[in-house]
């Protein structure tokens, strides 16, 4: 290939590792322990990793105030369709986010935890249940494979167990779909498209 010419042979893998996982995950975040070399790395060698991915079609976003990469598709492919539970529970974090950001340092990590999304949820009186912990379970997988958040405690049956919330959340929930997310929550509050497997949102 010969936009990976002059790299060495072990630059060459880490390149074709990197841009697997970001077509699998969509994100890199500086925080993330387990991505950091890797964000590092498309820092590096960025104008390589923009030409190739611009040929599949990708769009390769560098936010290094936030410290996160993200990978999109300008002609809306590879999208994430979230179900109803997901894109409220999504919606939540972004908003305890920016309320925990406030009081804290910009070097501070957000962390919160599981009761915190239930109060919140119950608190939009959409139902008078709490999440089920399956669908709090699922919701807290599925988002940290895209590195939106990272459980920090096993047992996410319990209200005391602590997630924290990556900065790629700014990036996968901007201040114009926190609008069109709560124009949905509305409508769910007055009793319309309440049904629960309904695609809500989307993630790039």
């Amino acid at each position: 290939m010969e936009l990976l010419e002059g790299l060495l042979q072990k630059d060459k893998d880490e390149f074709k590792r990197i841009c697997n996982r970001l077509l699998s995950s969509c994100f890199l975040c500086k925080r993330n322990q387990n991505s950091r070399s890797d964000y590092y790395f498309v820092l590096k060698y960025r104008d390589k990793f923009r030409d190739y991915l611009d040929v599949l079609g990708f769009r390769l976003e560098i936010n290094e105030d936030y410290g996160v990469i993200q990978l999109t598709n300008p002609q809306n492919y590879n999208r994430l369709n979230l179900k109803l539970y997901e894109s409220i529970i999504l919606l939540i974090l972004r908003i305890l986010y920016d309320e925990k950001k406030r009081e804290l340092s910009v070097s501070d990590e957000v962390i919160i935890n599981l009761g915190d999304i239930q109060d919140r949820y119950l608190s939009l009186k959409i139902r008078e249940k709490m999440i089920d912990k399956t669908t709090m379970r699922n919701a807290m997988s599925l988002f940290r494979r895209f590195q939106l958040v990272e459980t920090l405690d096993k047992d996410l049956t319990n209200e005391e167990s602590r997630i924290l919330i990556y900065d790629s959340i700014l990036m996968a929930v901007r201040v114009e779909d926190i609008r069109q997310a709560q124009e949905k929550l509305e409508l769910y509050r007055k009793g319309k498209g309440t049904n629960e497997e309904t695609d809500a949102d989307e993630i790039d």
